[in-house]
């Protein structure tokens, strides 16, 4: 828990061993650039062995995000799904996905996470409103629900988000591949999603009205 005022930090507050005022000048940048003004990590990251540790010990809230193309008219054109490295080093199709870090707010959370896998210059059109078209739980245990994940209880707000700009795929992301919703191609490229993500694209396209 965070140190308030004069209290004596316990060993296990987050902030027991930082100076007071630290964190002062965090801007939503370093969020979404990994602390690209100089500051480091933000406040509350966590290295590899605590972050396993969290998640199995509680829920993570994660962004899951359909990125689309749109016309003139605002209609989906394209819609793009992932080539990446999974943890086992094979090669998956996916869609963005990622963390949503303490102290960052869920735009910001969209924002970094298409930055991440989709290059500064993607230019995502956040939605006016971060209602999500749904939520998605995915479980380490097999069969529990649609949606799977082997790591952790995954809890993910799921959206639609336009790209205006180029894409020079980053991280771990080898390319993204762009297709006609209404092609026989859509239908291929989600049947390759496991886990529950084929899912939710075709969730996001009817919620869309395609």
């Amino acid at each position: 828990m965070p140190v308030m005022n004069d209290e004596v930090p316990g060993e296990g507050d987050f902030d027991a061993n930082r100076k007071r005022g630290e964190f002062d000048n965090i801007t939503p940048e370093d969020f979404i650039h990994g602390g690209g003004s100089g500051h480091g990590n933000p406040p509350g990251w966590l290295g590899p062995a605590d972050i396993n540790r969290a998640r199995h010990q509680m829920p993570i809230a994660y962004v899951e995000i359909v990125p689309v193309r749109t016309d003139e008219m605002g209609r989906i054109a394209q819609v793009g799904s992932l080539l990446r490295v999974s943890d086992d080093g094979s090669i998956e199709r996916t869609v963005i996905t990622g963390r949503v870090l303490f102290h960052e707010t869920l735009r910001e959370a969209i924002a970094r996470n298409v930055a991440k896998d989709l290059g500064d210059i993607a230019l995502p059109l956040l939605p006016a409103s971060l209602q999500p078209f749904t939520v998605a739980e995915f479980f380490p245990t097999p069969g529990l629900s649609e949606y799977y994940d082997p790591r952790q209880h995954a809890i993910a707000l799921c959206y639609v988000v336009a790209i205006a700009g180029d894409c020079k795929p980053q991280d771990e992301t080898l390319d993204v591949e762009w297709v006609d919703p209404k092609s026989d191609m859509m239908d291929k490229f989600v049947e390759q999603m496991v886990n529950g993500h084929g899912r939710i694209v075709r969730q996001a396209l009817a919620w869309a009205g395609v």
